[in-house]
This record gives C-alpha cells, structure tokens and sequence, in this order.
C-alpha cells in the first residue's frame, strides 16, 4: 500500500467520459488544449442509441487519446427510462419546461462517474472529466453543480487515493465540467477553435438507419440550436 508521502500533486492524467456526443468531445478537446494526458471511457449501458459508443471511438481516436476503454454496465436491467426501456423517446417537447424527461436515466451520470474513479484510481489519475451542462439541456439532476461538488466529495472520502492524500492534508480527486455553465452556441464554437470534427460526433436518442439524427428529439433539438445560434453547419444533418 502507498504511504501519504507516495502522493505527487503534479499530476496531469485525467479520465474523459465520452459518450461520442457533442459535448463530451468538446470536454476531451478542452482538457487535452489544459495539457493534460486523456484516456477516454466509454460506458455500454444498453442504450438505445448504442451506435454512440463507436462514435466515442473515433472521438477518442481523432482528438488523441492515450487509451480508450469500455465498459459494460447493463443498466436496460432496471429500465425506467426510454433510453433503456421499451418507452417512446419524446419528440417536440417543450424545452422549456420544467419536468425532467423521461430520457432521464436513473442515476446515470452517478454511475458512470463511479466507472470513471474506478478507473483513475487504478492508473494513478487525479482527474475526471465529463461533458455535463447545466444551462441547455434537459434538466437532468446529475448535470448540476450541486451533484458535480458532491461527486468530488464523495471520490475524496471513498477511495484509498483520497484517503490517503487527506492524511497528507491534500484533495486528491477533481471533477472537471468545463462544459457546465456553457451555451450549446459557446460549446460549439469551442469545439470549432479546438479543432473538433464535428461529423464525428452524434447527439440523436432515437437515430435511424446510418445513425441518421431524428431531428426532434431534445438531443437532437438543443445541438441544432447550437450550432445554428453559433452560425456554424452541421455536418452531421447535411
């Protein structure tokens, strides 16, 4: 076992979450332009869009990457959501409305989180970063400030790493979300400067045949709002 005195604070590894989407590409680019080494990981949950996960791939591939896993973690055994149920996925919803949509996901973003620590603390990484967003989206919980800093909280208290830093007097574990308090209009324009291939990425819950985006589900709705307020074209709708 690593002693107090065994902890570095240099550190600059970080563990990206990337679902292939818009904004956790944008997430991976930005930690990457910080200086920081990116493994990526992606998680299988028996998703409905699955074709995401091959997205992730060549995400990772493209925006340089030091190793890209996946994990399956078959969250279709609970259900309670139309991204792992046999519910309809909504369309045209009002997207400034106050309920959370049944896209919702229980717990997902706490899961993955939990993947993901798992993961740093078997390379020896202090960072984790994922693409939450709390200004357009679609008012899930787990993408507010308030669950991020309790995430943190919980990665210092709960692991070997965070225990033994706090004996040092030291956080050990950070939480990224660059992304957080970002228009979709910002994101992009973000991920333009950052050199992301946009065509690589896809956001749609419900995509057809050759992952072709519906165009109105929320996923699909807030990336065109984005990309349309940053007059920019997606290459993923021409």
């Amino acid at each position: 076992m690593r002693s107090a005195t065994d902890i570095k604070s240099d550190n600059r590894k970080a563990i990206v979450l990337l679902s292939g989407g818009l904004d956790s590409a944008v997430t991976l680019a930005a930690l990457h332009a910080d200086g920081f080494t990116c493994a990526t990981l992606a998680i299988d949950y028996g998703q409905r869009h699955r074709v995401e996960l091959e997205f992730a791939q060549r995400v990772s591939r493209a925006l340089g990457a030091s190793e890209h896993r996946q994990v399956t973690v078959d969250l279709r055994t609970l259900g309670g959501s139309a991204l792992t149920a046999d519910i309809a996925v909504p369309k045209d919803r009002d997207l400034a409305g106050v309920d959370i949509p049944v896209t919702y996901v229980p717990a997902r973003n706490t899961i993955f989180l939990s993947v993901a620590l798992g993961f740093a603390e078997s390379v020896g990484a202090r960072h984790i970063a994922f693409g939450a967003n709390a200004l357009d989206y679609s008012g899930y919980p787990d993408c507010r400030p308030d669950f991020i800093e309790a995430f943190e909280r919980l990665a210092n208290v709960a692991t070997r790493d965070g225990v033994q830093a706090a004996a040092a007097g030291q956080a050990w574990f950070k939480v990224h979300a660059p992304l957080l308090r970002m228009s979709k209009a910002q994101i992009v324009l973000l991920g333009k400067k950052l050199g992301v291939d946009f065509a690589l990425t896809t956001s749609c819950y419900d995509p057809g045949v050759n992952a072709k985006p519906c165009g109105l589900c929320d996923s699909c709705r807030l990336r065109a709002k984005g990309f349309g307020e940053a007059d920019v074209i997606d290459p993923r709708v021409l």
